[in-house]
């Protein structure tokens, strides 16, 4: 009976360590996502370049594409666009972009000053198709299938190693 009023603290200090260890291991950027395997929320939304062009999710059902979420005023994105710039040279898969939160004229001057990597970006001036996404910081990046459906969410800058070891082989699984 001695013994158990400091074996049950022990158990539980132990269990607890155990339970922050593998805490410590996990990638803060691989927040699950609901929206993976299911269809991408539906939007409209004016071209960043053209106001007058609307496109819609529909509009790019039957491609494989990527939806990156920036801001001119976001300093990661600032960070990432080099890295962006080069991958969409590839032509591996569209690259569309969602500039969230931001002033049509400072993402303008942003793309013409950094380079545009965008097949279009799109305007989300008061971030609610960006909310509708799951955004909650920028950048973030998301891989669309043919059929509309979310298959990844890659949230912070894009690195090499995550282009090179999650998003070309799933491209290249999807067109596949």
């Amino acid at each position: 009976m001695k013994y158990l009023r400091f074996l049950i603290p022990l158990g539980v200090f132990l269990g607890l360590v155990a339970f922050l260890a593998v805490g410590l291991k996990l990638d803060p950027k691989e927040v699950p996502s609901p929206l993976i395997g299911k269809p991408a929320p539906d939007f409209v939304l004016t071209r960043l370049d053209n106001p007058a062009q609307t496109i819609r999710r529909d509009d790019l059902l039957g491609k494989v594409w990527m939806l990156n979420v920036w801001a001119s005023w976001c300093v990661a994105c600032r960070e990432e666009h080099p890295l962006l710039v080069k991958f969409s040279r590839q032509k591996l898969l569209p690259v569309y972009g969602l500039n969230y939160k931001d002033e049509r004229m400072a993402g303008l001057r942003w793309l013409s000053s950094f380079g545009n990597p965008y097949d279009a970006s799109l305007f989300d001036k008061d971030g609610r198709v960006g909310i509708d996404w799951g955004v909650y910081g920028v950048p973030e990046t998301f891989i669309i299938d043919r059929q509309g459906v979310v298959r990844f969410k890659h949230i912070g800058p894009l690195t090499p190693e995550v282009i090179r070891t999650r998003i070309e082989p799933l491209v290249r699984e999807l067109n596949g």
